[in-house]
Protein backbone atom coordinates (compact mmCIF):
# COMPACT_ATOMS: atom_id res chain seq x y z
CA UNK A 1 0.00 0.00 0.00
CA UNK A 2 1.44 3.65 -0.54
CA UNK A 3 1.62 5.70 2.49
CA UNK A 4 1.82 9.29 1.89
CA UNK A 5 5.34 10.86 3.18
CA UNK A 6 5.78 14.91 3.51
CA UNK A 7 9.34 13.99 3.14
CA UNK A 8 8.24 13.01 -0.34
CA UNK A 9 6.23 15.91 -1.28
CA UNK A 10 8.92 18.23 -0.38
CA UNK A 11 11.32 16.18 -2.28
CA UNK A 12 8.83 16.23 -5.35
CA UNK A 13 8.07 20.55 -4.78
CA UNK A 14 12.25 21.02 -4.53
CA UNK A 15 12.49 19.00 -8.17
CA UNK A 16 9.55 21.29 -9.68
CA UNK A 17 11.44 24.23 -8.45
CA UNK A 18 14.63 23.32 -9.34
CA UNK A 19 13.22 22.40 -12.27
CA UNK A 20 11.45 25.07 -13.08
CA UNK A 21 14.53 27.32 -11.95
CA UNK A 22 16.80 25.71 -14.64
CA UNK A 23 14.37 26.64 -17.22
CA UNK A 24 14.32 30.33 -16.24
CA UNK A 25 18.05 30.74 -16.16
CA UNK A 26 18.21 28.94 -19.72
CA UNK A 27 16.17 31.30 -21.35
CA UNK A 28 17.91 34.32 -19.89
CA UNK A 29 20.66 32.98 -22.56
CA UNK A 30 18.18 34.43 -25.20
CA UNK A 31 17.15 37.43 -23.35
CA UNK A 32 18.73 39.90 -26.08
CA UNK A 33 16.19 38.29 -28.95
CA UNK A 34 13.19 38.12 -26.67
CA UNK A 35 10.73 40.85 -27.14
CA UNK A 36 12.64 41.88 -29.96
CA UNK A 37 10.57 43.66 -33.02
CA UNK A 38 11.53 44.17 -36.53
CA UNK A 39 9.26 47.56 -37.82
CA UNK A 40 8.37 49.20 -40.61
CA UNK A 41 6.25 52.03 -39.75
CA UNK A 42 3.89 54.07 -42.36
CA UNK A 43 4.85 57.69 -42.84
CA UNK A 44 1.43 58.90 -43.26
CA UNK A 45 -0.75 58.50 -40.86
CA UNK A 46 -3.59 55.59 -41.28
CA UNK A 47 -6.95 57.14 -42.70
CA UNK A 48 -10.04 56.10 -41.70
CA UNK A 49 -11.13 54.21 -44.26
CA UNK A 50 -7.75 52.80 -45.85
CA UNK A 51 -8.05 51.21 -49.53
CA UNK A 52 -7.65 47.52 -49.84
CA UNK A 53 -4.43 46.49 -50.85
CA UNK A 54 -3.04 50.04 -50.95
CA UNK A 55 0.50 50.74 -50.42
CA UNK A 56 2.14 53.44 -48.85
CA UNK A 57 5.83 55.50 -47.56
CA UNK A 58 7.44 53.81 -45.13
CA UNK A 59 8.67 56.14 -42.50
CA UNK A 60 12.20 54.67 -43.23
CA UNK A 61 12.38 55.78 -46.39
CA UNK A 62 15.40 58.05 -46.85
CA UNK A 63 17.01 59.71 -50.29
CA UNK A 64 20.30 57.66 -50.14
CA UNK A 65 20.41 53.66 -51.12
CA UNK A 66 22.78 52.38 -48.60
CA UNK A 67 20.04 53.78 -45.89
CA UNK A 68 17.01 53.40 -47.37
CA UNK A 69 13.99 51.41 -46.09
CA UNK A 70 16.18 49.37 -44.50
CA UNK A 71 17.67 48.41 -40.75
CA UNK A 72 20.24 46.31 -38.71
CA UNK A 73 20.74 45.66 -35.24
CA UNK A 74 23.90 43.58 -34.21
CA UNK A 75 23.03 41.78 -30.58
CA UNK A 76 25.00 38.84 -28.02
CA UNK A 77 23.71 36.26 -27.36
CA UNK A 78 24.32 34.82 -24.01
CA UNK A 79 25.53 31.46 -22.56
CA UNK A 80 28.59 29.61 -22.43
CA UNK A 81 30.93 29.67 -25.33
CA UNK A 82 31.78 25.98 -26.54
CA UNK A 83 27.80 25.08 -25.42
CA UNK A 84 24.47 25.29 -28.16
CA UNK A 85 21.48 26.17 -27.36
CA UNK A 86 18.20 25.03 -28.97
CA UNK A 87 15.94 28.24 -28.90
CA UNK A 88 12.38 28.62 -29.87
CA UNK A 89 10.86 31.58 -30.75
CA UNK A 90 7.59 32.66 -30.75
CA UNK A 91 6.89 34.52 -33.96
CA UNK A 92 3.98 37.51 -34.23
CA UNK A 93 3.25 39.97 -36.20
CA UNK A 94 1.43 42.15 -39.17
CA UNK A 95 2.95 41.47 -42.52
CA UNK A 96 3.32 41.64 -46.32
CA UNK A 97 4.78 38.49 -48.16
CA UNK A 98 8.31 37.91 -49.66
CA UNK A 99 9.12 34.91 -51.21
CA UNK A 100 12.80 32.68 -50.92
CA UNK A 101 14.43 30.61 -52.68
CA UNK A 102 17.54 27.76 -52.29
CA UNK A 103 16.78 27.20 -48.46
CA UNK A 104 14.57 24.99 -46.63
CA UNK A 105 10.74 25.99 -45.81
CA UNK A 106 9.46 24.60 -42.97
CA UNK A 107 5.87 25.21 -41.94
CA UNK A 108 4.08 27.82 -43.34
CA UNK A 109 6.30 31.10 -42.68
CA UNK A 110 9.51 30.26 -41.81
CA UNK A 111 12.39 30.11 -44.18
CA UNK A 112 15.97 28.77 -43.12
CA UNK A 113 18.85 29.97 -45.96
CA UNK A 114 18.53 30.74 -49.26
CA UNK A 115 18.28 34.02 -50.74
CA UNK A 116 15.58 37.27 -51.54
CA UNK A 117 13.30 36.03 -54.79
CA UNK A 118 11.87 39.11 -55.30
CA UNK A 119 12.98 42.79 -55.39
CA UNK A 120 10.47 44.45 -54.43
CA UNK A 121 8.71 43.34 -50.98
CA UNK A 122 9.83 43.64 -47.11
CA UNK A 123 12.23 40.77 -45.69
CA UNK A 124 12.66 40.19 -42.30
CA UNK A 125 16.07 37.93 -41.57
CA UNK A 126 17.90 36.85 -38.37
CA UNK A 127 21.31 35.63 -39.05
CA UNK A 128 23.62 33.79 -36.47
CA UNK A 129 27.54 33.91 -36.47
CA UNK A 130 27.47 30.83 -34.93
CA UNK A 131 26.84 27.82 -35.84
CA UNK A 132 26.57 30.23 -38.98
CA UNK A 133 23.12 30.29 -40.24
CA UNK A 134 20.56 32.72 -41.17
CA UNK A 135 16.44 32.63 -41.70
CA UNK A 136 13.48 34.51 -43.19
CA UNK A 137 10.38 35.05 -40.60
CA UNK A 138 7.26 35.75 -43.69
CA UNK A 139 7.87 33.20 -46.45
CA UNK A 140 4.80 32.65 -49.12
CA UNK A 141 4.50 31.28 -52.38
CA UNK A 142 3.76 34.48 -54.13
CA UNK A 143 3.56 38.35 -53.44
CA UNK A 144 0.51 40.39 -53.69
CA UNK A 145 -0.99 43.32 -52.14
CA UNK A 146 -2.36 41.63 -49.16
CA UNK A 147 -1.26 41.76 -45.45
CA UNK A 148 -1.79 39.14 -42.57
CA UNK A 149 -1.47 38.44 -39.28
CA UNK A 150 1.15 35.38 -38.20
CA UNK A 151 1.50 33.49 -35.01
CA UNK A 152 4.13 30.70 -34.98
CA UNK A 153 6.87 29.12 -32.98
CA UNK A 154 10.35 27.81 -34.94
CA UNK A 155 13.62 26.96 -33.47
CA UNK A 156 17.01 27.83 -34.21
CA UNK A 157 20.48 26.80 -32.76
CA UNK A 158 22.65 29.36 -31.13
CA UNK A 159 25.96 28.79 -29.78
CA UNK A 160 27.03 30.92 -26.40
CA UNK A 161 28.34 33.82 -27.20
CA UNK A 162 27.42 34.15 -31.07
CA UNK A 163 26.41 37.16 -32.87
CA UNK A 164 23.11 38.12 -33.62
CA UNK A 165 21.46 40.23 -36.86
CA UNK A 166 18.40 41.36 -37.03
CA UNK A 167 17.85 43.10 -40.53
CA UNK A 168 14.90 44.22 -42.05
CA UNK A 169 14.70 45.49 -45.54
CA UNK A 170 11.65 47.16 -47.22
CA UNK A 171 13.51 47.40 -50.89
CA UNK A 172 11.61 50.22 -52.54
CA UNK A 173 10.67 52.44 -49.67
CA UNK A 174 7.28 51.57 -49.88
CA UNK A 175 4.86 48.70 -48.02
CA UNK A 176 1.82 47.36 -48.07
CA UNK A 177 -0.43 49.28 -45.72
CA UNK A 178 -2.21 48.15 -42.97
CA UNK A 179 -5.61 48.79 -44.87
CA UNK A 180 -7.23 45.81 -42.86
CA UNK A 181 -6.25 47.37 -39.56
CA UNK A 182 -5.68 43.74 -38.29
CA UNK A 183 -4.45 43.09 -35.02
CA UNK A 184 -2.23 40.42 -33.27
CA UNK A 185 -4.04 39.74 -29.74
CA UNK A 186 -2.10 40.76 -26.94
CA UNK A 187 0.97 42.57 -29.05
CA UNK A 188 1.13 45.95 -29.37
CA UNK A 189 -0.56 48.37 -29.74
CA UNK A 190 -3.35 45.84 -29.44
CA UNK A 191 -6.20 46.52 -29.40
CA UNK A 192 -5.48 49.44 -31.80
CA UNK A 193 -3.83 48.36 -35.12
CA UNK A 194 -0.30 49.23 -35.76
CA UNK A 195 0.62 51.94 -38.93
CA UNK A 196 2.36 49.54 -40.68
CA UNK A 197 4.12 46.30 -40.49
CA UNK A 198 5.89 44.81 -37.57
CA UNK A 199 7.31 41.24 -36.58
CA UNK A 200 7.98 40.60 -33.03
CA UNK A 201 10.17 37.71 -31.14
CA UNK A 202 9.25 36.41 -27.80
CA UNK A 203 11.25 33.54 -26.47
CA UNK A 204 9.10 30.86 -25.29
CA UNK A 205 11.71 28.21 -24.38
CA UNK A 206 15.77 27.31 -24.47
CA UNK A 207 17.41 24.08 -24.28
CA UNK A 208 20.72 23.30 -23.88
CA UNK A 209 22.14 20.56 -26.92
CA UNK A 210 23.94 18.01 -25.01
Amino acid sequence: MYRFSFASLFLALTLCIATTSQAEDLKAVAASLDGYRFEFACKDPMPENPKPGADGISARATADPATNDKFTDVRKFGGEAGKRYKVTLRVRGVVEPMMYKDGQQVGEYFYIGGVPNNATYNIYQLTVSAPAQHVFFNRQDKVGHKIFTMDYTATIEVEGGATLTLHGNGQNGKMITNFAKLVVPEVAPAPLPFNGQFIQLDVVGVEEVK
